[in-house]
């Protein structure tokens, strides 16, 4: 009886020992992972000059490959080419041509999947890429050389409705892929607009394709956003869209290729809600005293929660609820962070005791922002794990009395 307390004392023991730091790969104690606010919090007697972790990310970055820029549209990239500039069709998108009293080409169109217009008796006319306007040009001098008009007729040309376009996106943002991007769902036709002539759509920008990808990684270039379009490589600036400023946001068609560079730093100031950002980040969150039953009463569920991009690790652990309450048995809690680097693929694994955050003036520089598919673990403070190893104890003693 003697031997079997001592070993459940031992184990009581043991669970109250302090956890072994995590071994990360990447040396995130000194600050050389993705986020300098990883490092370890310094102690008081080597306290450096507070809120440097800005400074010390920013020492890794490369210069901007479209330029510094001067803050005042200088040197900020300029307008996109006349080229990318207004609505341009792609294939699949509705066309209504019009001419006239003429029924013989007065019809509705496709762009067909080569990128021409087909008209009857007339050579297949470029459209890919190309404006409205540009198309009614070639209409009409196709008209008037296979013999049908003796003079440019009039000729309208509408787009009734703008196909989704398959665009390929990678570097530095958090879901390379390809993606069809624009189109309207069957079950979200607006009946009146799809009645009206003409048509309009923000959903081919190179902003909802950066969106489908994740959103751009704090590492991202973003003077420097490489759009490829038959084989023409073009450079655009996207920096005005998380700093307030007017941006070209290109409308795409079938086949671009989207590419962001990299600057090699974490770059605190894109983390920020904008329209090239993560729409938000989902995090895994486990805060349980005791080990769960079963999902439904633990409210663990397959959706975790949203959080707006940018938000930073406390705030995330306090809005997890594990801040707060009665200071003798709820203080000094610590709170894991887990996380990845997404440009090495590293795991790493961020411990913070919650009160010492809380009271540290200087907290910012280790208080890491929070990336898609980071995973939160809450721990409970010491007296919590002294008297759930007494309840355990108890029960011991009970049982062994009992025998």
């Amino acid at each position: 009886m003697r031997r079997r307390a001592g070993l459940a004392l031992l184990v009581g023991l043991t669970a109250c020992a302090p956890p072994r730091s995590p071994a990360n790969l990447e040396p995130a104690a000194a600050g050389g992972a993705y986020q300098a606010q990883y490092r370890d919090p310094e102690r008081p007697r080597e306290a450096q000059p507070l809120l440097r972790s800005a400074q010390m990310n920013a020492a890794r970055c490369l210069p901007f490959a479209g330029g510094a820029g001067d803050g005042s549209g200088g040197k900020l990239g300029g307008r996109a080419p006349a080229s990318l500039r207004g609505e341009l069709l792609s294939r699949g998108d509705l066309l209504d041509l019009r001419l006239p009293e003429d029924e013989t080409f007065t019809d509705e169109y496709v762009v067909s999947r080569d990128g021409t217009l087909k008209l009857p008796y007339l050579t297949p006319i470029p459209a890919q890429g190309r404006s409205t306007r540009d198309v009614m040009g070639a209409i009409r001098s196709g008209l008037v050389d296979g013999g049908f008009y003796t003079e440019d007729p009039t000729v309208s040309l509408l787009v009734e409705d703008f196909a989704a376009a398959r665009v390929a996106i990678s570097g530095a943002v958090f879901e390379p892929k390809t993606a069809d991007i624009g189109g309207v769902p069957g079950d979200q036709v607006d009946v009146r607009r799809q009645g009206a002539l003409g048509d309009s759509t923000e959903g081919r920008n190179i902003s909802v394709a950066l969106r489908a990808a994740g959103g751009v990684r704090p590492d991202a270039d973003l003077s420097a956003v490489r759009l490829t379009r038959g084989g023409t490589n073009y450079r655009l600036d996207l920096r005005g869209a998380l700093e307030g400023r007017s941006f070209d946001d290109v409308m795409l068609i079938s086949g671009d290729e989207v590419h962001v560079p990299t600057r090699d730093c974490f770059q605190d100031w894109m983390l920020a809600p904008g329209p090239i950002s993560p729409p938000g980040v989902s995090l895994y969150l486990s805060n349980l005293t005791q080990p769960a039953t079963g999902n439904a009463p633990s409210a663990i569920g397959q959706t975790v929660r949203q959080v707006p991009y940018g938000t930073r690790f406390m705030q995330a652990v306090v809005d997890s609820n594990c801040v707060g309450g009665a200071r003798a048995t709820s203080a000094h809690r610590s709170a894991a962070l887990f996380s990845r680097n997404p440009v090495t693929k590293v795991s790493v694994v961020i411990e913070r005791g919650i009160e010492d955050m809380r009271a540290r003036a200087e907290r910012d520089d280790y208080d890491p922002y929070l990336l898609p598919g980071d995973a939160i673990a809450c721990y409970d403070s010491t007296i919590t794990n002294i008297t759930e190893v007494g309840r355990v104890l108890g029960i011991v003693g009970a049982v062994t009395l009992l025998k």
